[in-house]
């Protein structure tokens, strides 16, 4: 099984917002991008109804989306380079 981490939470077997299991695992950045999102952490830890890819995706998870990506590219230009790296390696900014 694949060892995924996230730069979030070291608690990947709860959610990360509201502590409850069971979870499932959020590549923020999905698609082409997936890879990358494992590399740099950007995994979530999320319940079902939170997941935004999820078959129970519910009313809000589309906003918990839109933050993950906006965090995942504030801790990027934190941690690991510039707003032109983030675009360069995520496709796009997401912080307005």
């Amino acid at each position: 099984m694949k060892r995924l981490y996230s730069v979030f939470t070291y608690d990947l077997d709860h959610c990360m917002f509201t502590g409850t299991a069971p979870v499932e695992r959020h590549h923020v950045f999905g698609g082409a991008y997936r890879r990358k999102s494992e590399l740099r952490g950007f995994i979530a830890p999320l319940r079902p109804d939170l997941h935004p890819n999820g078959v129970f995706a519910g009313k809000d998870a589309k906003d918990v989306d839109t933050a993950l990506k906006r965090l995942s590219q504030q801790y990027y230009e934190t941690h690991y380079g510039t707003r032109e790296q983030f675009i360069n390696e995520f496709g796009r900014n997401y912080i307005e």
